[in-house]
């Protein structure tokens, strides 16, 4: 009887171990492995990182149930994970530029805000801008994403589906991991990077 209750208990234990792993990957952290050059130089072609799911509230689904609270607004510059508007099957990362009821407007590369005279801060933007696009009207609960490196990104100019959805956001990206670590989402703070840091043997996604 005694040998039938030490197992139970390791029974129990891998039960609540799974349950943890399975609520921090699909409720709490999201770990990513960056394929592109879309958003160089904040982030490298390779990098891995984490996001945070909960950064603007409970945005997930379960059991084929979308399950969607919102608690934060998204803030402008924030970089944001998220699910592909043509594509859902997909994962992007982008920093959001345009918030709801605003006119994004894109002239020689800069980005005008609702006819502001005064562009926004491109200062994480690798390269000198190019191009015209626009004006495009974000509508309620949705938002306009632009990649840093602006002149190899895929973003909100090109989609069919301009626009990204609060439903459609996965989590807020918070650090990235490997090769060495780097704060992300901390304009205006300074970064810490002691060194290198080992990869993590889970396999993340994969996202553009």
């Amino acid at each position: 009887m005694k040998i039938w209750n030490e197992i139970w208990d390791y029974v129990k234990m891998i039960i609540i171990v799974v349950v943890v792993v399975l609520v921090v990957n699909n409720v709490v952290l999201i770990n990513a492995k960056i394929p592109s050059e879309s958003m160089e130089n904040t982030i490298m072609t390779g990098d891995r990182i984490f996001g945070f799911r909960m950064a603007y509230g409970l945005n997930f689904d379960f059991f084929g149930k979308h399950i969607s609270y919102k608690t934060k607004d998204p803030e402008r510059f924030d970089i944001i994970i998220f699910k592909f508007p043509d594509d859902e099957s997909q994962l992007f990362i982008k920093r959001l530029i345009g918030l709801p009821g605003e006119t994004v407007e894109i002239r020689d590369g800069k980005v005008y805000i609702n006819g502001s005279d005064e562009p926004l801060d491109d200062s994480f933007v690798p390269e000198v801008p190019t191009g015209n696009y626009g004006p495009y009207k974000v509508p309620e609960n949705s938002y306009f994403m632009l990649g840093d490196n602006r002149e190899y990104s895929r973003d909100s100019r090109f989609w069919k589906n301009t626009f990204v959805s609060f439903d459609e956001i996965v989590g807020k990206a918070i650090v990235r991991y490997y090769p060495s670590i780097k704060l992300l989402n901390c304009r205006g703070f300074p970064i810490w990077q002691p060194g290198t840091a080992e990869a993590s043997g889970v396999q993340p996604w994969r996202i553009s």
